[in-house]
């Protein structure tokens, strides 16, 4: 599938949940749009520059976090194709609490400046509500081909019709990409705007932190919800068992999966979707990487399809990694169950969010709102990591 859209499909926007009822959203008046945007791009370029705002369009994926215009924009002679990311109303029920947008545009700035990662140049942030509705930034829109989320990749599309040595290459270069952001030096000083609160510099500080902040986010999506017995099991684990690790924490895409990537001829020419950027461990962009493969896997193997088994493995994601960049990864069995988890509160919002627009209706037992629910119950009894190795 071609695409010419800098749109993305995050863990935080959630397309991923193939599966899962997708409430419906209101949608704006493209005119509206389009009058809103030329007025606000005129304050933001020279008095004669005379922009001009065109095809304004809203997929059709709206609605589930950030909400994404794309439109075209004419100005000192030049089309200009753009995107808006937008965050979204409260009458939407968000998928997550806040949505920072301007750390979204600091990051993918930073990353640029400081990385050959094929970031979109982001062009303003606006913090002001009156233009638009909500806080917003403009980028701009990169052409190439997304592995899509629905269907999922693996149950039939330009990447399961690729040879294998297209997928190796496919797979090369996006954990060459991890190796990059990886490798930006000093990252505790240029993404000071990324620090959790209580957070340290070393791997075990900043993922400490890392964990009450997503404890924190399971406590706010149950204050309207039920409460997880799974999800709760899990937090307790991971704090359990805890890495010691005193290494210094890295720059983290935190939605390292290839549906956040537009790929030409099997290579990024794309990164997409910062929303979750942090510092923290290597490892967090590699389970979560590999996991998030292995969430469509499973959902393949329910629907008896063969999928794509071979591909974005454990093992062969660590061998890859110590490759590139000379770092052995450790304790990924971990960071695996660990993307797992932070997916499982994902889903319980989404279920939530679902079954409060009516499209869904609330199963007596609340684990069940969460579709891997057994990969995850298996990962946290240790029985589940043959099949991904």
């Amino acid at each position: 599938m071609t695409v010419s859209t800098s749109a993305t499909r995050s863990a935080d926007d959630s397309d991923h949940q193939s599966e899962v009822a997708r409430p419906s959203d209101s949608r704006r008046d493209p005119e509206v749009l389009r009058e809103a945007l030329q007025r606000w791009l005129a304050a933001q370029l020279p008095s004669d520059a005379a922009p001009e705002v065109t095809h304004v369009h809203l997929p059709d994926a709206n609605g589930m976090s950030s909400e994404t215009i794309l439109f075209d924009a004419t100005w000192s002679g030049e089309v200009h194709p753009l995107v808006a990311r937008v965050a979204p109303a409260d009458t939407t029920m968000p998928v997550f609490p806040d949505y920072d947008l301007d750390g979204q545009f600091q990051a993918m700035t930073q990353v640029r400046e400081h990385s050959a990662v094929p970031v979109p140049v982001v062009y303003w942030s606006e913090p002001d509500p009156g233009p638009l509705g909500a806080p917003f930034f403009v980028m701009a829109r990169v052409s190439g081909q997304v592995p899509p989320d629905v269907m999922p990749y693996n149950f039939g599309s330009w990447v399961t019709e690729a040879t294998e040595e297209q997928r190796a290459l496919l797979q090369h270069s996006a954990v060459n990409v991890l190796a990059q952001l990886h490798d930006i030096d000093r990252p505790w000083e240029r993404f000071a705007f990324l620090r959790l609160p209580g957070a340290g510099p070393t791997v075990s500080e900043a993922l400490a932190a890392h964990i009450r902040q997503q404890r924190d986010y399971y406590e706010w999506t149950t204050r309207s919800g039920p409460r997880s017995p799974l999800i709760e099991r899990g937090f307790a684990w991971m704090e359990e068992n805890l890495p010691d690790d005193s290494s210094p924490a890295v720059f983290c895409w935190g939605d390292a999966r290839i549906g956040n990537m537009m790929f030409e001829d099997f290579r990024p020419v794309a990164v997409l979707d910062w929303e979750m950027a942090t510092l923290g461990p290597r490892e967090l962009d590699l389970g979560w990487m590999t996991y998030l493969h292995r969430f469509f896997e499973d959902i393949a193997a329910a629907a008896g399809l063969d999928g794509m088994p071979g591909f974005l493995r454990l093992d062969d994601l660590a061998a890859l990694y110590e490759e590139l960049t000379g770092h052995a990864p450790r304790d990924l069995e971990y960071y695996t169950a660990y993307a797992a988890l932070r997916q499982a509160t994902i889903m319980l919002r989404i279920q939530e969010r679902a079954i409060h627009f009516g499209q869904a209706v609330a199963p007596e037992d609340p684990d069940d709102m969460i579709m891997h629910r057994a990969s995850l119950e298996a990962m946290l009894d240790g029985t589940y990591w043959e099949k991904i190795r």
